[in-house]
């Protein structure tokens, strides 16, 4: 990875979109230190310390510690992802959507247009939750953020980071290098990476851990950085033969190739899904804890569905096996894997084209999906025990699996990038 990085730095294209994507990073990062007005920081940033494990800590994860400090840049990249999410599903409903999505480039740029405006309008709807639930949380605004001119102001400023974050996605995809909202999901990761490793030094420190627990942790987190990337990498690829054919006086096709499915192709995907389900509980008792009785029933409820206890961490697993399913159901269709074979004149060997190809594609899809699945319920569910079992009270530690995978995907997928960037730069093609 470092030597491709070098070589890619001594070219001088490759350095400009370096640079420029270094550079969108760094007008990132100011804006999630700028402060929204009228917001009260500090007692903000110590409240989302103290607790941890509800949707609230995982959208403060993902925004780098902006949420919790009440930035421009509190909402982070999840509009334009939920967004991208929600058209992805309607043009999947949407007979008009599909047949756009798939119309070319021009069908593209609409899709984009309307992803835009999606985000803007959950933009809108999340900053206008967030200062509903901040003006009614004690503290939290100043007295002329409870105003409706204070209101206004913070709901767009918001509101307008979000549309920031979209646009300078965007601009990465087009001048830079990666994918925008992957290398921005990055960032924020790295830059809570110093202060979660900082908080379990802390926790070892005071719970007197010696040496060999502290060796296993690292061996444990060196073990699991190595899984991740071999699975990641991991693929099945089934056999394609594509038949002969004699136009005029010339033969075509004859030639065999491989159609290859990925062992995890659902990505992280499953995890922020799960994930947005099983933390409604404990961000519900955020909302509502002034009302609830100590020791009461509803106390005891959601004392079960806490991110250490053990029915979270089994919730959790189940549900990242059914959303596997669900988001390769939408993302991959056999079917029209199966169709363009047959119009090109390819096949698999030993397998009829039409159904038979589709029906023995959706056989091995459903293999690979359970075992990526359980790959990914294995590394989102790791933390998760690991706090049960050392009661441990750092909330950030529980999703420190879905972080995992972020961070090593878009390692891979940028270094594939430039690979594959620089392989063209310097391919000369037949003409010498």
């Amino acid at each position: 990875m470092f030597k491709t990085l070098r070589n890619a730095w001594s070219i001088p294209e490759m350095r400009q979109k370096l640079i420029y994507t270094l550079f969108i990073l760094l007008l990132y990062r100011i804006g999630a230190a700028v402060h929204v007005p009228f917001t009260n920081v500090e007692y903000i940033s110590q409240y989302f310390d103290l607790s941890g494990g509800n949707l609230f800590a995982y959208l403060n994860i993902l925004s780098g510690d902006a949420f919790s400090k009440a930035t421009l840049f509190a909402l982070s990249i999840s509009p334009y992802i939920t967004a991208s999410i929600v058209m992805q599903l309607l043009a999947i409903a949407i007979p008009a959507l599909e047949r756009l999505s798939k119309s070319g480039e021009e069908g593209q740029k609409k899709i984009t247009q309307i992803t835009r405006i999606v985000t803007v309008a959950l933009a809108f709807l999340t900053a206008f939750g967030y200062y509903l639930y901040m003006k009614n949380s004690t503290g939290f605004l100043t007295s002329t953020g409870n105003t409706v001119f204070g209101g206004f102001v913070i709901v767009f400023c918001y509101a307008a980071g979000a549309s920031l974050i979209m646009w300078l996605a965007e601009k990465i995809n087009e001048k830079g290098i990666g994918n925008g909202i992957s290398i921005i999901l990055f960032a924020n990761i790295i830059a809570t990476v110093v202060a979660q490793a900082t908080s379990l030094v802390t926790y070892a420190m005071e719970s007197s851990w010696n040496l060999v627990i502290i060796e296993l942790v690292v061996f444990g987190a060196l073990a699991m950085i190595t899984f991740v990337v071999f699975v990641t990498n991991s693929e099945r690829r089934l056999p394609v033969q594509y038949a002969k054919k004699v136009v005029g006086r010339k033969m075509y096709g004859g030639q065999s190739t491989t159609l290859p499915i990925k062992l995890n192709m659902s990505g992280v995907m499953p995890i922020i899904f799960a994930n947005s389900i099983v933390a409604i509980p404990s961000t519900i008792e955020m909302i509502v804890q002034t009302k609830i009785k100590k020791g009461g029933f509803w106390d005891k409820f959601f004392d079960v569905f806490a991110y250490d206890s053990w029915v979270y961490a089994i919730l959790f697993f189940i549900l990242i096996i059914l959303f596997s399913y669900f988001y390769i159901l939408i993302s991959f269709n056999p079917v029209e894997v199966a169709n363009n074979l047959k119009k090109n004149g390819g096949f698999i060997p030993g397998i009829r084209p039409g159904k038979p190809t589709s029906d023995y594609i959706t056989r091995v899809l459903n293999r690979i999906t359970l075992i990526g699945a359980l790959f990914l319920g294995v590394i989102a569910v790791v933390p998760l025990i690991v706090n049960i079992c050392t009661g441990s009270q750092i909330g950030s530690l529980a999703f420190g699996g879905s972080s995992l995978l972020i961070v090593v995907g878009v390692i891979l997928e940028t270094v594939r990038e430039i690979e594959a960037q620089m392989t063209m730069r310097h391919y000369k093609g037949f003409l010498e």
